[in-house]
Protein backbone atom coordinates (compact mmCIF):
# COMPACT_ATOMS: atom_id res chain seq x y z
CA UNK A 1 0.00 0.00 0.00
CA UNK A 2 1.25 3.52 -0.80
CA UNK A 3 0.41 6.74 1.00
CA UNK A 4 -1.88 7.59 -1.91
CA UNK A 5 -4.16 4.69 -0.91
CA UNK A 6 -4.84 5.91 2.60
CA UNK A 7 -4.27 9.22 4.36
CA UNK A 8 -3.37 7.62 7.71
CA UNK A 9 0.36 7.24 6.87
CA UNK A 10 0.54 11.01 6.27
CA UNK A 11 -0.98 11.69 9.66
CA UNK A 12 1.14 9.10 11.45
CA UNK A 13 4.39 10.37 9.96
CA UNK A 14 3.57 14.00 10.75
CA UNK A 15 2.55 13.08 14.29
CA UNK A 16 5.84 11.28 14.84
CA UNK A 17 7.77 14.21 13.36
CA UNK A 18 5.96 16.56 15.73
CA UNK A 19 6.80 14.29 18.66
CA UNK A 20 10.51 14.23 17.80
CA UNK A 21 10.56 17.96 17.13
CA UNK A 22 9.07 18.71 20.55
CA UNK A 23 11.50 16.36 22.24
CA UNK A 24 14.43 18.00 20.47
CA UNK A 25 13.37 21.52 21.41
CA UNK A 26 12.70 20.47 25.00
CA UNK A 27 16.23 19.07 25.25
CA UNK A 28 18.10 22.13 23.98
CA UNK A 29 19.12 23.31 27.43
CA UNK A 30 20.61 19.96 28.44
CA UNK A 31 21.85 18.34 25.23
CA UNK A 32 25.49 18.81 24.14
CA UNK A 33 25.91 21.57 21.60
CA UNK A 34 28.61 19.63 19.75
CA UNK A 35 27.87 16.43 17.90
CA UNK A 36 28.66 13.21 19.78
CA UNK A 37 29.55 10.77 17.02
CA UNK A 38 32.49 10.42 14.65
CA UNK A 39 32.11 10.16 10.89
CA UNK A 40 32.49 6.37 10.50
CA UNK A 41 29.96 5.74 13.27
CA UNK A 42 27.48 8.21 11.79
CA UNK A 43 27.78 6.58 8.39
CA UNK A 44 27.21 3.19 9.99
CA UNK A 45 24.05 4.46 11.69
CA UNK A 46 22.55 5.95 8.53
CA UNK A 47 23.87 3.67 5.78
CA UNK A 48 21.09 1.12 5.75
CA UNK A 49 20.85 -1.20 2.74
CA UNK A 50 18.99 0.18 -0.26
CA UNK A 51 15.38 -0.83 0.49
CA UNK A 52 13.68 -3.12 -1.99
CA UNK A 53 10.29 -2.89 -0.35
CA UNK A 54 8.79 0.19 1.23
CA UNK A 55 8.90 1.02 4.93
CA UNK A 56 5.97 2.52 6.89
CA UNK A 57 6.31 6.30 6.91
CA UNK A 58 6.10 6.65 10.68
CA UNK A 59 8.84 4.06 11.12
CA UNK A 60 11.08 5.93 8.67
CA UNK A 61 10.62 9.13 10.66
CA UNK A 62 11.29 7.40 13.99
CA UNK A 63 14.44 5.71 12.74
CA UNK A 64 15.74 8.83 11.01
CA UNK A 65 15.32 10.85 14.21
CA UNK A 66 17.17 8.21 16.23
CA UNK A 67 19.95 7.55 13.73
CA UNK A 68 20.71 11.22 12.98
CA UNK A 69 20.46 12.47 16.58
CA UNK A 70 24.15 12.27 17.58
CA UNK A 71 25.18 13.99 14.33
CA UNK A 72 22.89 17.00 14.80
CA UNK A 73 24.87 20.12 15.74
CA UNK A 74 23.08 22.22 18.35
CA UNK A 75 22.68 25.34 16.26
CA UNK A 76 19.19 25.82 17.68
CA UNK A 77 20.59 26.23 21.19
CA UNK A 78 21.54 29.56 22.69
CA UNK A 79 25.12 28.32 23.20
CA UNK A 80 26.26 27.95 19.59
CA UNK A 81 28.71 30.76 18.83
CA UNK A 82 30.88 29.36 16.02
CA UNK A 83 29.21 30.96 13.01
CA UNK A 84 26.47 33.51 12.39
CA UNK A 85 23.63 31.03 12.56
CA UNK A 86 20.22 31.92 13.94
CA UNK A 87 17.66 29.58 15.39
CA UNK A 88 14.02 29.46 14.40
CA UNK A 89 11.47 31.67 16.13
CA UNK A 90 8.31 29.64 16.79
CA UNK A 91 6.10 31.31 14.19
CA UNK A 92 8.74 30.85 11.50
CA UNK A 93 9.17 27.17 12.33
CA UNK A 94 5.42 26.65 12.26
CA UNK A 95 5.12 28.49 8.95
CA UNK A 96 7.98 26.42 7.55
CA UNK A 97 6.16 23.21 8.47
CA UNK A 98 3.07 24.51 6.68
CA UNK A 99 5.22 25.46 3.70
CA UNK A 100 6.34 21.83 3.48
CA UNK A 101 2.80 20.49 3.75
CA UNK A 102 1.38 22.98 1.25
CA UNK A 103 4.29 22.12 -1.11
CA UNK A 104 3.81 25.15 -3.33
CA UNK A 105 6.09 25.89 -6.28
CA UNK A 106 6.79 29.57 -5.65
CA UNK A 107 8.11 30.18 -9.15
CA UNK A 108 5.22 32.23 -10.48
CA UNK A 109 2.01 33.70 -9.13
CA UNK A 110 -0.15 31.19 -11.00
CA UNK A 111 1.47 28.27 -9.14
CA UNK A 112 0.61 29.76 -5.75
CA UNK A 113 -1.14 33.12 -5.44
CA UNK A 114 -0.70 33.05 -1.63
CA UNK A 115 3.07 32.51 -1.91
CA UNK A 116 3.32 35.36 -4.40
CA UNK A 117 1.34 37.81 -2.29
CA UNK A 118 3.15 36.88 0.92
CA UNK A 119 6.50 37.57 -0.78
CA UNK A 120 5.17 40.88 -2.03
CA UNK A 121 4.08 41.93 1.45
CA UNK A 122 7.20 40.64 3.20
CA UNK A 123 9.37 42.42 0.63
CA UNK A 124 7.63 45.69 1.46
CA UNK A 125 8.10 45.15 5.18
CA UNK A 126 11.80 44.37 4.75
CA UNK A 127 12.58 47.41 2.61
CA UNK A 128 10.87 49.58 5.24
CA UNK A 129 12.71 47.88 8.11
CA UNK A 130 16.05 48.49 6.38
CA UNK A 131 14.95 51.94 5.17
CA UNK A 132 15.99 51.21 1.60
CA UNK A 133 14.90 53.43 -1.31
CA UNK A 134 11.27 53.31 -2.44
CA UNK A 135 10.83 50.96 -5.37
CA UNK A 136 13.70 48.65 -4.37
CA UNK A 137 13.07 45.18 -5.81
CA UNK A 138 13.55 42.05 -3.70
CA UNK A 139 14.53 38.48 -4.54
CA UNK A 140 13.96 35.62 -2.08
CA UNK A 141 16.89 33.26 -2.60
CA UNK A 142 18.71 30.47 -0.75
CA UNK A 143 21.27 32.64 1.03
CA UNK A 144 23.70 35.50 0.63
CA UNK A 145 25.74 33.43 -1.84
CA UNK A 146 22.88 33.45 -4.36
CA UNK A 147 21.89 36.96 -3.31
CA UNK A 148 25.35 38.10 -4.42
CA UNK A 149 24.90 36.28 -7.72
CA UNK A 150 21.48 37.90 -8.20
CA UNK A 151 22.58 41.43 -7.31
CA UNK A 152 25.81 41.23 -9.28
CA UNK A 153 23.89 39.91 -12.29
CA UNK A 154 21.77 43.05 -12.05
CA UNK A 155 24.94 45.12 -11.72
CA UNK A 156 26.46 43.36 -14.74
CA UNK A 157 23.37 44.19 -16.77
CA UNK A 158 23.32 47.83 -15.68
CA UNK A 159 27.00 48.74 -16.14
CA UNK A 160 27.19 47.01 -19.51
CA UNK A 161 23.88 48.56 -20.57
CA UNK A 162 25.37 51.96 -19.77
CA UNK A 163 28.38 50.99 -21.89
CA UNK A 164 26.06 50.15 -24.80
CA UNK A 165 26.24 46.37 -24.44
CA UNK A 166 23.28 43.97 -24.05
CA UNK A 167 24.83 41.17 -22.01
CA UNK A 168 21.69 39.02 -21.86
CA UNK A 169 21.60 38.90 -25.67
CA UNK A 170 25.29 39.11 -26.64
CA UNK A 171 26.96 37.44 -23.67
CA UNK A 172 30.33 38.35 -22.20
CA UNK A 173 32.71 37.06 -24.89
CA UNK A 174 33.32 40.43 -26.55
CA UNK A 175 31.89 42.73 -23.90
CA UNK A 176 33.82 45.51 -22.19
CA UNK A 177 35.56 44.02 -19.11
CA UNK A 178 34.01 44.84 -15.74
CA UNK A 179 36.33 45.74 -12.88
CA UNK A 180 35.24 44.55 -9.44
CA UNK A 181 36.72 46.81 -6.74
CA UNK A 182 36.14 44.98 -3.47
CA UNK A 183 36.94 45.27 0.22
CA UNK A 184 40.14 43.25 0.70
CA UNK A 185 38.60 41.34 3.64
CA UNK A 186 35.41 40.43 1.81
CA UNK A 187 33.63 37.12 2.28
CA UNK A 188 34.55 34.37 -0.19
CA UNK A 189 30.96 34.18 -1.43
CA UNK A 190 31.57 37.43 -3.33
CA UNK A 191 34.45 35.84 -5.25
CA UNK A 192 32.39 32.78 -6.04
CA UNK A 193 29.51 34.90 -7.35
CA UNK A 194 31.98 36.75 -9.58
CA UNK A 195 33.20 33.42 -10.96
CA UNK A 196 29.69 32.07 -11.47
CA UNK A 197 28.74 35.16 -13.46
CA UNK A 198 31.77 34.85 -15.75
CA UNK A 199 33.24 38.16 -14.60
CA UNK A 200 36.58 36.56 -13.76
CA UNK A 201 38.54 36.68 -10.53
CA UNK A 202 41.44 38.39 -12.35
CA UNK A 203 39.16 41.42 -12.68
CA UNK A 204 38.82 41.74 -8.90
CA UNK A 205 40.83 44.58 -7.34
CA UNK A 206 41.29 44.45 -3.53
CA UNK A 207 40.68 47.83 -1.94
CA UNK A 208 43.14 48.93 0.77
CA UNK A 209 41.86 49.08 4.34
CA UNK A 210 42.37 51.22 7.39
CA UNK A 211 43.39 49.67 10.70
CA UNK A 212 39.75 49.12 11.60
CA UNK A 213 39.17 46.97 8.50
CA UNK A 214 37.23 49.48 6.42
CA UNK A 215 37.83 50.76 2.89
CA UNK A 216 39.45 54.19 2.83
CA UNK A 217 38.13 56.97 0.57
CA UNK A 218 41.67 57.58 -0.67
CA UNK A 219 42.10 53.92 -1.57
CA UNK A 220 38.81 53.77 -3.43
CA UNK A 221 39.48 57.00 -5.30
CA UNK A 222 42.89 55.71 -6.40
CA UNK A 223 41.46 52.36 -7.52
CA UNK A 224 38.71 54.03 -9.51
CA UNK A 225 41.20 56.36 -11.18
CA UNK A 226 43.55 53.50 -12.06
CA UNK A 227 41.21 52.14 -14.72
CA UNK A 228 38.25 52.99 -16.90
CA UNK A 229 35.11 51.38 -18.20
CA UNK A 230 32.35 49.50 -16.35
CA UNK A 231 33.01 49.00 -12.64
CA UNK A 232 31.31 47.52 -9.59
CA UNK A 233 32.37 48.45 -6.06
CA UNK A 234 31.72 45.81 -3.36
CA UNK A 235 31.54 47.07 0.23
CA UNK A 236 30.75 45.42 3.55
CA UNK A 237 28.17 45.89 6.26
CA UNK A 238 29.50 43.58 8.94
CA UNK A 239 32.87 41.98 8.18
CA UNK A 240 33.14 38.34 9.15
CA UNK A 241 35.39 38.67 12.21
CA UNK A 242 35.03 42.17 13.64
CA UNK A 243 31.75 43.21 12.01
CA UNK A 244 33.44 46.21 10.40
CA UNK A 245 31.21 48.55 8.36
CA UNK A 246 32.63 50.48 5.44
CA UNK A 247 32.02 54.28 5.53
CA UNK A 248 29.24 54.37 2.97
CA UNK A 249 28.57 58.11 3.15
CA UNK A 250 32.18 58.84 2.16
CA UNK A 251 32.63 56.04 -0.38
CA UNK A 252 29.40 55.92 -2.38
CA UNK A 253 29.64 59.48 -3.84
CA UNK A 254 33.13 58.62 -5.13
CA UNK A 255 31.85 55.51 -6.83
CA UNK A 256 28.83 57.27 -8.28
CA UNK A 257 31.00 60.04 -9.71
CA UNK A 258 32.94 57.35 -11.56
CA UNK A 259 29.76 55.68 -12.82
CA UNK A 260 30.30 52.56 -10.73
CA UNK A 261 27.58 50.36 -9.24
CA UNK A 262 27.90 49.90 -5.44
CA UNK A 263 26.99 46.51 -3.98
CA UNK A 264 26.88 45.67 -0.26
CA UNK A 265 27.50 42.38 1.50
CA UNK A 266 25.18 42.72 4.49
CA UNK A 267 24.74 39.03 5.32
CA UNK A 268 24.19 39.87 8.98
CA UNK A 269 25.27 43.51 9.25
CA UNK A 270 22.33 44.90 7.30
CA UNK A 271 20.18 44.04 10.33
CA UNK A 272 21.94 46.82 12.27
CA UNK A 273 19.56 49.11 10.38
CA UNK A 274 16.58 47.83 12.38
CA UNK A 275 18.10 48.65 15.81
CA UNK A 276 18.17 52.39 16.68
CA UNK A 277 21.29 51.99 18.86
CA UNK A 278 23.21 50.21 16.06
CA UNK A 279 21.83 51.99 13.01
CA UNK A 280 24.71 54.49 12.82
CA UNK A 281 27.06 51.62 11.93
CA UNK A 282 25.39 51.43 8.52
CA UNK A 283 24.91 55.16 8.00
CA UNK A 284 24.57 55.96 4.30
CA UNK A 285 24.02 52.38 3.18
CA UNK A 286 20.78 53.47 1.51
CA UNK A 287 22.90 55.32 -1.06
CA UNK A 288 24.13 52.04 -2.56
CA UNK A 289 22.67 50.14 -5.52
CA UNK A 290 22.22 46.61 -4.19
CA UNK A 291 22.28 44.83 -0.87
CA UNK A 292 22.30 41.24 0.38
CA UNK A 293 21.39 39.64 3.68
CA UNK A 294 20.30 36.37 5.24
CA UNK A 295 16.96 35.90 6.95
CA UNK A 296 18.26 32.66 8.48
CA UNK A 297 20.69 34.76 10.48
CA UNK A 298 19.19 37.64 12.43
CA UNK A 299 15.55 37.12 11.50
CA UNK A 300 15.90 33.58 12.87
CA UNK A 301 13.93 31.72 10.22
CA UNK A 302 14.77 28.14 9.17
CA UNK A 303 17.27 27.50 6.38
CA UNK A 304 17.51 28.38 3.59
CA UNK A 305 16.51 32.01 3.32
CA UNK A 306 18.52 34.79 1.69
CA UNK A 307 17.48 38.17 0.34
CA UNK A 308 18.66 40.24 -2.62
CA UNK A 309 17.70 43.93 -2.82
CA UNK A 310 18.25 46.03 -5.96
CA UNK A 311 17.58 49.75 -6.35
CA UNK A 312 17.28 49.49 -10.16
CA UNK A 313 14.30 47.16 -10.52
CA UNK A 314 14.54 47.19 -14.32
CA UNK A 315 18.12 45.89 -14.19
CA UNK A 316 17.16 43.28 -11.60
CA UNK A 317 14.26 42.00 -13.67
CA UNK A 318 16.20 42.05 -16.94
CA UNK A 319 18.94 39.89 -15.43
CA UNK A 320 16.55 37.30 -13.95
CA UNK A 321 13.23 37.11 -15.79
CA UNK A 322 11.99 34.30 -17.99
CA UNK A 323 8.84 34.05 -20.10
CA UNK A 324 7.47 31.28 -22.27
CA UNK A 325 4.13 30.43 -23.83
CA UNK A 326 3.10 27.83 -21.27
CA UNK A 327 3.61 30.16 -18.30
CA UNK A 328 0.70 32.51 -17.66
CA UNK A 329 2.07 36.00 -17.03
CA UNK A 330 0.84 37.89 -13.99
CA UNK A 331 -0.27 41.36 -15.00
CA UNK A 332 -0.77 42.91 -11.57
CA UNK A 333 0.71 40.25 -9.30
CA UNK A 334 4.27 39.28 -8.45
CA UNK A 335 5.88 36.57 -10.57
CA UNK A 336 8.75 35.49 -8.36
CA UNK A 337 10.77 34.22 -11.33
CA UNK A 338 11.35 37.86 -12.30
CA UNK A 339 13.51 38.47 -9.22
CA UNK A 340 15.50 35.31 -8.44
CA UNK A 341 17.52 32.78 -10.45
CA UNK A 342 15.36 29.75 -9.64
CA UNK A 343 12.15 28.52 -11.17
CA UNK A 344 11.00 25.54 -9.12
CA UNK A 345 11.57 26.78 -5.61
CA UNK A 346 10.34 26.62 -2.04
CA UNK A 347 7.89 29.27 -0.87
CA UNK A 348 10.44 31.03 1.35
CA UNK A 349 8.21 34.02 1.96
CA UNK A 350 5.93 32.26 4.45
CA UNK A 351 8.49 31.83 7.29
CA UNK A 352 9.84 35.37 6.73
CA UNK A 353 6.32 36.80 6.85
CA UNK A 354 5.59 34.83 10.04
CA UNK A 355 8.84 35.84 11.78
CA UNK A 356 8.29 39.54 11.09
CA UNK A 357 4.74 39.29 12.41
CA UNK A 358 5.87 37.47 15.55
CA UNK A 359 8.75 39.82 16.37
CA UNK A 360 7.49 43.12 15.04
CA UNK A 361 9.88 46.00 14.39
CA UNK A 362 10.38 46.58 18.11
CA UNK A 363 11.04 42.93 18.89
CA UNK A 364 13.52 42.65 16.03
CA UNK A 365 15.37 45.74 17.22
CA UNK A 366 15.52 44.32 20.74
CA UNK A 367 16.78 40.98 19.42
CA UNK A 368 19.66 42.67 17.57
CA UNK A 369 20.59 44.79 20.56
CA UNK A 370 20.38 41.85 22.98
CA UNK A 371 22.66 39.62 20.91
CA UNK A 372 25.18 42.45 20.57
CA UNK A 373 25.30 42.74 24.36
CA UNK A 374 25.76 38.98 24.69
CA UNK A 375 28.64 39.03 22.18
CA UNK A 376 30.45 41.74 24.13
CA UNK A 377 29.76 39.92 27.40
CA UNK A 378 31.43 36.83 25.94
CA UNK A 379 34.47 38.84 24.85
CA UNK A 380 34.68 40.44 28.30
CA UNK A 381 34.14 37.20 30.22
CA UNK A 382 36.59 35.15 28.17
CA UNK A 383 39.31 37.79 28.02
CA UNK A 384 39.17 38.03 31.82
CA UNK A 385 40.40 34.45 32.12
CA UNK A 386 44.12 33.66 32.52
CA UNK A 387 46.01 33.42 29.24
CA UNK A 388 43.18 34.79 27.11
CA UNK A 389 43.93 37.77 24.86
CA UNK A 390 41.23 40.13 23.66
CA UNK A 391 41.69 40.59 19.91
CA UNK A 392 38.52 42.48 18.98
CA UNK A 393 35.53 43.77 20.89
CA UNK A 394 32.06 43.13 19.52
CA UNK A 395 31.37 46.03 17.21
CA UNK A 396 28.05 44.37 16.44
CA UNK A 397 27.65 40.68 17.24
CA UNK A 398 31.17 39.47 16.35
CA UNK A 399 34.26 39.35 18.56
CA UNK A 400 37.68 37.69 18.70
CA UNK A 401 39.89 36.25 21.45
CA UNK A 402 42.95 33.99 21.39
CA UNK A 403 44.53 31.62 23.88
CA UNK A 404 48.23 32.16 24.60
CA UNK A 405 50.54 29.28 25.36
CA UNK A 406 51.79 29.85 28.94
CA UNK A 407 55.12 28.08 28.40
CA UNK A 408 58.23 30.22 28.55
CA UNK A 409 59.56 31.18 25.15
CA UNK A 410 56.28 30.41 23.37
CA UNK A 411 56.09 31.54 19.76
CA UNK A 412 53.20 32.82 17.69
CA UNK A 413 52.87 29.31 16.24
CA UNK A 414 52.55 27.97 19.80
CA UNK A 415 49.79 30.46 20.55
CA UNK A 416 48.00 29.43 17.34
CA UNK A 417 48.16 25.76 18.28
CA UNK A 418 47.04 26.51 21.82
CA UNK A 419 44.04 28.42 20.48
CA UNK A 420 42.84 25.49 18.38
CA UNK A 421 43.40 23.04 21.24
CA UNK A 422 41.38 25.15 23.68
CA UNK A 423 38.54 25.64 21.18
CA UNK A 424 38.31 21.87 20.68
CA UNK A 425 38.36 21.29 24.44
CA UNK A 426 35.56 23.82 25.06
CA UNK A 427 33.46 22.21 22.35
CA UNK A 428 34.10 18.77 23.82
CA UNK A 429 32.46 19.83 27.09
CA UNK A 430 29.14 20.09 25.24
CA UNK A 431 28.43 23.34 27.09
CA UNK A 432 29.20 25.68 24.17
CA UNK A 433 30.44 25.58 20.59
CA UNK A 434 32.96 28.01 19.08
CA UNK A 435 34.96 28.10 15.87
CA UNK A 436 38.48 29.14 14.95
CA UNK A 437 39.63 31.59 12.31
CA UNK A 438 42.94 32.92 11.04
CA UNK A 439 42.61 36.68 11.20
CA UNK A 440 45.45 38.77 9.79
CA UNK A 441 47.84 35.89 10.26
CA UNK A 442 46.83 35.11 13.85
CA UNK A 443 44.74 32.14 14.95
CA UNK A 444 41.72 33.31 16.98
CA UNK A 445 38.45 32.07 18.40
CA UNK A 446 35.47 33.70 16.75
CA UNK A 447 32.47 34.75 18.82
CA UNK A 448 29.22 35.06 16.88
CA UNK A 449 25.82 35.64 18.45
CA UNK A 450 22.52 36.00 16.61
CA UNK A 451 20.25 33.27 18.02
CA UNK A 452 17.09 34.56 19.64
CA UNK A 453 17.41 31.89 22.35
CA UNK A 454 20.77 33.08 23.72
CA UNK A 455 20.50 34.33 27.31
CA UNK A 456 22.81 35.71 29.98
CA UNK A 457 22.80 32.23 31.49
CA UNK A 458 24.06 30.79 28.19
CA UNK A 459 26.89 33.33 28.15
CA UNK A 460 27.80 32.40 31.73
CA UNK A 461 27.82 28.68 30.86
CA UNK A 462 30.14 29.30 27.92
CA UNK A 463 32.58 31.32 30.01
CA UNK A 464 32.47 28.67 32.74
CA UNK A 465 33.25 25.96 30.18
CA UNK A 466 36.30 27.91 29.04
CA UNK A 467 37.38 28.42 32.65
CA UNK A 468 37.14 24.69 33.34
CA UNK A 469 39.26 23.91 30.29
CA UNK A 470 41.92 26.47 31.15
CA UNK A 471 42.14 25.19 34.73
Amino acid sequence: MTTADNDAPDHDALARAAHHARAYLDSLDTRPVATTVDLPALRARLARPLPQAGTPAAQVVDELAADAAPGILGTQTGRHFAWVIGGGVPAAMGADWLTTVWDQNAGIHACSPAASVVEEIAAGWLTRLFDLPAGTSVGFVTGTQMAHATCLAAARHAVLRDAGWDVERKGLAASPPIRILANAERHGSVDRAVRLLGLGSDNMVPLPLSDDGTVTPEGLAAALAAGSGPAVVVLQAGELNRAAFDPFEALVPLARAAGAWVHVDGAFGLWARVAPQRRALAQGIELCDSWTTDAHKYLNVPYDSGLAFVRDGEAHRAAMTLSTSYLPAAEAARDQIDWNPEFSRRARGFPIYAAIRELGAEGLAELVERTCRHAQALVDGLSGLPGVERMADARLNQGLVRFRDPAAGSTEADHDRRTDVVIAAINATGEAFFGGVTWRGVRCMRISVCNWRTTEADVARAVAAARSVLG
